[in-house]
Parts: structure tokens; C-alpha cells; sequence
């Protein structure tokens, strides 16, 4: 049953962000587009609720409850950043908007973006271990903390992981290559080699 929660929140978290696209460029019902958006979280609170009702019915805790879990803390760290990144491409694509640029790649403000990934994966993983630790009392005995006890340790990883990583920026920041012009850390231009005049045959 677990599965199937899981496929149906994510299937639904991405026809409800597509609808409130939809609404907001195509058809302009932007306070339409905005209670659409908003029932984003809910999808996963939905599914979070859910997943407490299944370990209350007796089924077994396993890792599927907690990926299930996890839905929730990752809306909250990342679902902001997911929405924006699909608005512009959204709009680039059926609203006439520009473009989308590039995340940075160079200088500082490729180490901001590090900075704020890093803070996204920390927000992430921290709300998920909160929800995932609440299931144990929530189960009604069906859960353990040793039954998650893999999770809590590769989301501390991750989290550090992405926190070493920024700081490697912070003291190393990454610098464009020679020949490549750069404004607000991505590539503009670059530089064609001079071409060598042949050599004569003697």
C-alpha cells in the first residue's frame, strides 16, 4: 500500500504544480495559480498522514515509511527552489518569457550557490529525520528507532557532505578558465585561439 501512496503523491505534487502553471500563464488566474501552489505541501502532509495510518494498521515499519517520510522534508527544503526553476521554464516555454540562465558555474557566485544547496540539503534532511522520528510514537508500537536507524545516518552524511563541499568553495572558489569571459559567475563569451599562420616549406 505503501508504494502505491508514494506513486500517487508524486504523480500528484507534479499535476498540481502543473495546473498551477497553467493557470497562472495560460488562462492569468494568478489567485487560482497561488491556492493551487499552496496545496503543494499538502500533497505531502497528505502523504505523511497516510503513512502514520498504515503503521497503525499493523503493517511492518520499513524503509518505505520512511522514504514516504521524507516526501515532506524535501518539499520544504527544495520545493520552493523545484517550483521557481519550473516557473521559468514554464514561462520561457509558453508564455514567451526569456530564457532561463544556467546556475553559476564560476567565482562567487557559483560558491553562493553551493552555500545555498548545501542549506536546502541541511533544511531537507533535518525535517526529515524530525518527521521520521516522530513515526516511532505516531505507529502505536509498530515502528522502532532501529528500524531507521540507516536513514538517519545517510542523511547526516548528505547533508554534511553538501556542507564540506560549500565550505571547499568558500576557501577555493572555482575561476573561469583563461580565454572564457564570465559575468555573474556563467560563461558569456569565449575566446577563439589565434589561429597559426602555416609554415613555409623550404
Amino acid at each position: 500500500m505503501i508504494v502505491t501512496l508514494i506513486v500517487a503523491a508524486e504523480i500528484s505534487w507534479w499535476i498540481v504544480l502543473g495546473l498551477a502553471l497553467s493557470a497562472r500563464y495560460l488562462l492569468r488566474w494568478r489567485r487560482t495559480s497561488t491556492v493551487l501552489l499552496l496545496g503543494l505541501p499538502v500533497v505531502d502532509l497528505a502523504l505523511y498522514a497516510l503513512t502514520v495510518l498504515d503503521l497503525r494498521g499493523g503493517t511492518e515499519a520499513g524503509w518505505m515509511h520512511a522514504l514516504a517520510a521524507s516526501y515532506a522534508g524535501f518539499s520544504v527544503g527544495y520545493g520552493p527552489s523545484l517550483v521557481r526553476w519550473a516557473d521559468r521554464h514554464f514561462l520561457h516555454r509558453f508564455a514567451g518569457g526569456p530564457k532561463p540562465l544556467p546556475s553559476p558555474k564560476y567565482g562567487p557566485e557559483r560558491t553562493r550557490y553551493e552555500w545555498q544547496v548545501a542549506g536546502r540539503t541541511v533544511v531537507s534532511a533535518a525535517i526529515t529525520l524530525g518527521l521520521i522520528t516522530l513515526l516511532v510514537p505516531l505507529s502505536a508500537g509498530s515502528a522502532h528507532y532501529g528500524t531507521f536507524l540507516q536513514w538517519y545516518l545517510k542523511l547526516g552524511i548528505a547533508a554534511v557532505v553538501n556542507v564540506v563541499v560549500a565550505g571547499c568553495y568558500s576557501l577555493w572558489p572555482k575561476e573561469a578558465p583563461a580565454g572564457v569571459r564570465v559575468e555573474n559567475g556563467r560563461v558569456v563569451a569565449q575566446e577563439k585561439a589565434p589561429e597559426q599562420a602555416p609554415e613555409k616549406i623550404s
